[in-house]
């Protein structure tokens, strides 16, 4: 301990710093940036959004296979996983940023270059967080050492979602694209050398025996990566119904995330007037959204003590729904509270979504007791809950583009045929009605499969 700061729960949460700054930016940005800027049609934004999601679900359990039971130190080790991963990861963040070449719309091109960022990143992603989250549950088995790493993590997090307000203030929200790259640059870059400092020094209670029974491991892994084991240690976690009703709620919090990260820059702007709220103000809100859940988490430190994590995300979903009806109840014409309202829920929905390792992690040691293992399944655990829960990232952003579509929300930025300006108010009826009626639908799912779980620390 030097001046108070635990050395291992600081190379832990690095890894998320550098992973916020890069993932807010992404979720936040590209869904505008190929919509509006590139100009990709409806379908291949569709194709490419399936793509993903088929990827995006395989890529969880596979990779959390290999990090569990390969022989090679690189997926095996979990901080060499985030070592190498590091520099790859960075690099597909920068993907999308730079156009292949300029896009005409409907450009084919730009339909592809969606698939490759998606999937590139994604896959980079999962491989270094997935990792990640191994350690969380590894670290230690202590509630208090989780609960301290949740704290250290948040801290890092709340750092590193501060990269979409200083984006937003640098780019004038994107609006200058030369400064928006060159940032997105520069977030890289500090995001390698974050990543590979948990690669270096982080430690876990499970390394040792690791070091100890590597040659055994060498010697008898012929068969590790057999299907039938994979088949039947996928099906032990699965008949765990704490982890059924733990997956089906959080298929639903992936969903709302999306929902919020990629378009609550849309609804704002298409919502709100922008002589009501100033560009500058525009991109403190969508800070505050990235910011303001970190500070949630982080005060509520001593309530997650008292409660337990189990009441906190169920309130948090009361909330939710209460916030929306409410909401809906009072209509449109309210801009600043409907500014307040697109903010609260996204802090709301972020801050419980950032508990949801607590009980990943208590459904690992669960599993770990019940089938008497040597170590527990901590990447396949969380590999198998992503394999469930992912394709909501891709499914929040093809629908909501479907229904957008629907009341010409494409022709919205065509200077050449500009829609009716009866449809722009269906435009505007229909966005309002999704951000009051998707939370509400959402929370009361939520609510009903949150209840009958049983760990509640």
């Amino acid at each position: 301990f030097v001046w108070g700061i635990h050395p291992n729960a600081l190379a832990y949460s690095m890894t998320t710093l550098g992973a916020g700054m890069m993932n807010s930016i992404f979720n936040f940005y590209y869904v505008k940036l190929f919509l509006n800027r590139y100009k990709i049609s409806e379908v291949a934004f569709h194709q490419a959004q399936v793509v993903f999601m088929i990827w995006n679900a395989i890529n969880d359990p596979l990779f959390g296979y290999i990090q569990d039971n390969s022989k090679f130190a690189c997926c095996s080790r979990r901080q060499f996983s985030i070592l190498y991963g590091a520099p790859l990861y960075a690099l597909a963040f920068l993907l999308p940023w730079f156009p292949w070449k300029h896009y005409e719309e409907g450009d084919w091109l730009s339909g592809l270059h969606l698939i490759v960022a998606l999937c590139a990143f994604d896959g980079l992603l999962t491989f270094v967080l997935l990792a990640q989250c191994a350690l969380f549950a590894e670290i230690s088995t202590r509630h208090e050492s989780r609960l301290q790493l949740i704290k250290y993590n948040q801290v890092a997090t709340l750092i590193g979602s501060t990269s979409i307000l200083f984006c937003g203030l640098i780019s004038d929200n994107m609006e200058n694209f030369a400064y928006f790259q060159a940032f997105a640059v520069l977030v890289a870059a500090l995001a390698t050398a974050c990543m590979c400092y948990t690669g270096k020094y982080s430690t876990s209670q499970y390394e040792q025996r690791e070091i100890c029974t590597e040659n055994a491991n060498l010697e008898n892994s012929d068969g590790a990566l057999s299907w039938s084991s994979v088949i039947s240690l996928t099906k032990q976690i699965m008949t765990e119904k704490n982890f059924l009703f733990f997956v089906t709620m959080n298929f639903f919090q992936v969903f709302h995330l999306a929902f919020c990260n990629n378009f609550m820059m849309i609804f704002a702007d298409n919502l709100i007037p922008k002589d009501v709220l100033s560009s500058s103000v525009r991109s403190i809100m969508y800070g505050a959204g990235f910011i303001c859940p970190q500070c949630l988490v982080l005060l509520s430190h001593t309530s997650l003590k008292k409660f337990g994590y189990y009441r906190i995300i169920l309130f948090s979903f009361y909330f939710e729904g209460v916030a929306a009806a409410v909401m809906f109840v009072l209509g449109p014409e309210h801009y600043y509270l409907l500014a307040f309202y697109l903010t609260t829920n996204m802090v709301i929905v972020q801050a419980s979504f950032s508990l949801f390792n607590l009980p990943l992690a208590d459904i690992v040691d669960a599993d770990l007791i019940k089938h008497k293992r040597r170590s527990p399944l901590s990447s396949m655990v969380f590999g198998t809950n992503a394999l469930f829960t992912k394709p909501a990232q891709s499914l929040a952003p093809m629908l909501v583009v479907t229904i957008l579509n629907q009341f010409g929300y494409e022709n919205l930025n065509d200077e050449v045929a500009q829609p009716a300006p009866s449809l722009f108010l269906g435009l505007r009826d229909a966005m309002f009605y999704l951000i009051c009626l998707v939370p509400l639908c959402i929370a009361v799912i939520q609510i009903l499969t949150w209840t009958p779980f049983s760990i509640q620390n």
